[in-house]
């Protein structure tokens, strides 16, 4: 088991990351709520990560904080929920929304979520409120750095196949990010906006 990686910021293509450690290039896919966190390219990083081994694919998953991971291993044992599923559920609000959601019963807004429909919301909520009542979480709300100035089409396009990668169809990906689009806007922060929006 890889139970986590330090290494140099290669790629950063929502959901993909590459990370070089020490000359071996280590492929991850990761929850918007840990690329909120990442620095540029060209950084050293550390992850906590999480491999699914299937008959076809070794999948390997990064998370910047131990919750993230805890959660994404938590909701991989609710009948139904796959691992693509527990990545899009991270990134559309984080482990603490979430669990707040479990504890409230509030399957409206969890079937906000692409690929959440109200018989899966409804089975989250009975099969991890137990799992989640004493759930707390030792790391920050969302973050991640200021908006850089002069975003263009590429980083709206990059937006949306972000969100078409977690789930959402192409029509709805393109209505998020442009209801929420600013000439400020980094990809990273129309994602993030756009996820908001989406579950509003």
């Amino acid at each position: 088991m890889i139970g986590s990686l330090t290494g140099t910021l290669l790629v950063k293509r929502p959901p993909h990351l590459v990370i070089d450690v020490r000359g071996v290039g280590y492929e991850l896919e990761a929850p918007m709520s840990t690329f909120y966190r990442l620095p540029d390219p060209g950084a050293e990083i550390h992850l906590y990560t999480h491999l699914v081994v299937r008959e076809d694919a070794h999948l390997l998953f990064g998370f910047a904080a131990e919750d993230e991971r805890r959660l994404f291993r938590t909701l991989l044992k609710v009948n139904g929920i796959g691992a693509r599923m527990a990545l899009a559920i991270l990134s559309g609000m984080d482990a603490d929304a979430f669990a707040r959601c479990i504890r409230s019963g509030d399957s409206e807004r969890l079937v906000r979520l692409p690929g959440i429909g109200k018989k899966t919301a409804e089975r989250l909520i009975v099969e991890m409120r137990d799992r989640l009542r004493n759930w707390e979480s030792a790391a920050p709300a969302e973050g991640g750095p200021a908006a850089a100035a002069g975003t263009d089409a590429a980083a709206a396009d990059e937006a949306v196949r972000a969100l078409i990668a977690l789930g959402y169809k192409p029509q709805e990906a393109s209505r998020y990010v442009n209801s929420v689009a600013r000439a400020d806007m980094r990809s990273e922060d129309l994602i993030r906006e756009a996820l908001k929006a989406s579950i509003r």
